[in-house]
């Protein structure tokens, strides 16, 4: 590959691929299975004999490699079958606290009843300020 310099990339050499496709490439998606699935695999790759070609045809065929499979077992081992069902990525939502919740509650009560008690007075010392105004006494 010849380096083509020019005065737009500072001398550095383009690191643009030469043979780019012009058609869409769209990404990947992650493959999920399900605990069904997991355990038939487990199943058929326990079924081949040890070191046999059809276990490597079954991973190929599949698309996973035998750290799952030691990883699913070990799941499977424990009783943990619910751990082989697809989990979400990324942070695990923390659970409610409902004590938390009935705080929240009480909080904007509050503030709702104090700004009620607000105007209540403010009505109260305007009908004061009006019956002072007018001379009627009670």
């Amino acid at each position: 590959m010849t380096r083509q310099f020019s005065p737009t990339n500072n001398g550095a050499a383009s690191r643009k691929p030469e043979t780019s496709s012009p058609e869409y490439q769209p990404n990947p998606e992650r493959r999920t299975r399900s605990a069904v699935e997991k355990l038939r695999i487990l199943q058929d790759y326990d079924a081949a004999p040890a070191g046999s070609p059809q276990r490597g045809a079954l991973l190929r065929r599949e698309g996973i490699y035998t750290s799952q499979i030691s990883k699913w077992r070990k799941l499977r081992d424990r009783g943990l079958l619910g751990a082989l069902a697809p989990q979400r990525r990324g942070p695990k939502a923390a659970p409610r606290d409902s004590l938390q919740d009935e705080l929240e509650q009480l909080r904007r009560e509050n503030a709702r009843l104090q700004a009620r008690l607000t105007r209540a007075e403010a009505i109260i010392e305007v009908q004061k300020k009006v019956s002072l105004l007018l001379g009627s006494e009670r």
